[in-house]
């Protein structure tokens, strides 16, 4: 089943953020397609939900972003992990000049 498919990727992404210290669980609806909610532990307010579907050009699954733009190929689980970790970095605030 696609759905499946989609669920298993998300949980590859899943378990690559959790062992980056973000918080990641795959979220099922009843209505919609599943996504994974990501959340800096640090920073509540930081968080996304990322989506899996195939390209719209292609039959190869992507991860999404929530604003629906193509975040990165499935096959490399390390690099969204890596694209999510950064998103979801808070910013550091310059005090007296300095960073």
């Amino acid at each position: 089943m696609v759905s499946d498919r989609r669920v298993g990727y998300l949980e590859e992404l899943e378990h690559e953020l959790d062992t980056r210290g973000l918080v990641a669980r795959v979220v099922r609806t009843r209505s919609g397609p599943a996504f994974l909610r990501v959340v800096n532990p640090e920073a509540a307010s930081l968080a996304e939900d990322v989506t899996c579907a195939p390209a719209p050009e292609t039959k190869d699954h992507y991860f999404w972003w929530s604003w629906g733009e193509r975040m990165h190929h499935v096959d490399d689980v390390g690099g969204a992990a890596l694209k999510l970790a950064h998103v979801l970095q808070p910013l550091r605030h310059e005090v007296g000049g300095r960073s």
